[in-house]
């Protein structure tokens, strides 16, 4: 019964969590193009009122009008829309499916003991500070470097130093699936925190100035600005750390953390594209198709670079069991393996994913899927919590090459 209900929690947390992302990375990206193509106004009264960019754009049937002013508009309006919440409810529901989906067992799906043997509550508690160091250092860079001369460029260097660093110790303390997800889940961690710490604040300091009549100080929109940028680019590696726990072939590859920086900087680089494309339109810079190539070229070698070993040639099709052709295979050997490393999960007190690994009926029914988990991604047992040795995983594969014979 717990797993029954763990496992609708995580689907319904899951689907939360989705719908929240969208709407979150929806309206950033649109704040991005918004602010990448609003042109000078023309109109006398706007330049008097202070806008310092203009925008018109068709959509469902309406034009829209929209206007940006520097630092502040002439009056506040009755009614002000904060965007906030798309972020804390992204993050507090993502929070809650990797409390569920991983903490919850932390033994099972944190804890690849020929990386790191620790208890459950010690990867747990690990696990939790990567949230919290990476939030500090990479906070502390940012300030540090605010009025720097280069400081743009000086952030960002050290921050992909900081994301490097963190895939490298996650990958060697944690297993695969759990350490690309930990990864994407402390950068999502540090780009809430930019809006509740940094981001909303600053918006509600020059709210304040406004309604008491006081000048603005125009470093909170400086500030603001900053943090919002970086959210930009922490997007897509962010959303591909989240997608990769259904592709094993990433994250079981024995330079896992590698495969993970390299896909994150082609994120980051795409997005560049997409970022500089907008003012490329107005004549602001020059084409950034450099920065999408540079992520594609990079996508493309990382696909070459994981490519599978071809089949040998004495390797046959998985077909009908004890055939003329096909070797002798002795079933007992394989079913002391199931016995022995599967059962525990797969057997008639529990059956994860509804698989059951205890009759010879039902192991020649999960034949492909036992194959492709044990030999092929090597994802089963999880994290290798029983202890499969090679020759068990070989034995695994010369059952299903001879045709999966049963008794």
């Amino acid at each position: 019964m717990e797993n029954y209900l763990l496992d609708w929690a995580n689907l319904l947390l899951r689907w939360v969590h989705v719908i929240t992302a969208i709407a979150w990375v929806g309206s950033s990206f649109y704040f991005v193009f918004l602010d990448s193509s609003l042109t000078p106004p023309v109109d006398d009264d706007l330049k008097r009122q202070g806008v310092s960019g203009e925008l018109w754009a068709v959509h469902g049937g309406g034009f829209y009008h929209p206007v940006k002013f520097a630092v502040k508009p002439p009056q506040l309006p009755a009614h002000l829309h904060w965007f906030y919440w798309e972020s804390y409810s992204t993050w507090l529901s993502g929070f809650a499916l990797f409390t569920v989906s991983y903490l919850w067992h932390a033994g099972t799906y944190l804890v690849d003991k020929s990386l790191m043997n620790w208890t459950p509550g010690v990867a747990a508690a690990v696990a939790l500070s990567f949230f919290v160091v990476f939030w500090l250092l990479y906070d502390a860079v940012c300030r540090m470097f605010a009025q720097h001369k280069h400081g743009g460029a000086v952030v960002g260097l050290l921050v992909a130093l900081l994301v490097c660093a963190a895939s490298w110790l996650a990958c060697h303390w944690f297993a695969g699936r759990a350490a690309f997800l930990l990864v994407g889940a402390m950068m999502a961690t540090a780009m809430s925190a930019n809006v509740l710490f940094w981001i909303i604040p600053g918006q509600r300091k020059v709210v304040a100035s406004i309604k008491a009549g006081e000048p603005v100080d125009p470093v909170h929109g400086q500030r603001g600005k900053q943090r919002s940028a970086h959210n930009t680019y922490f997007t897509l590696p962010v959303l591909f750390a989240m997608l990769s726990n259904h592709y094993s072939f990433t994250w079981s590859h024995p330079q896992n953390w590698l495969v993970l920086i390299l896909m994150m900087f082609s994120g980051a680089a795409i997005r560049q594209f997409f970022v500089l494309r907008h003012g490329y339109k107005l004549g602001r810079n020059r084409h950034p198709a450099a920065y999408a190539l540079a992520g594609v070229a990079v996508i493309a070698g990382t696909i070459i670079g994981l490519k599978p070993a071809p089949s040998t040639p004495d390797s046959v099709a998985y077909g009908p069991s004890n055939t003329r052709d096909t070797p002798r295979f002795d079933y007992k050997n394989l079913k002391t393996v199931l016995d022995q490393r599967c059962q525990m999960c797969h057997g008639a007190q529990l059956q994860m994913k509804n698989i059951r690994l205890d009759s010879p009926a039902l192991v020649r029914q999960h034949a492909p899927a036992i194959y492709q988990q044990v030999v092929v991604t090597k994802i089963m047992p999880m994290n290798n919590a029983t202890g499969m040795t090679e020759a068990e995983r070989l034995l695994v594969k010369q059952w299903f090459e001879s045709g999966a014979p049963t008794p």
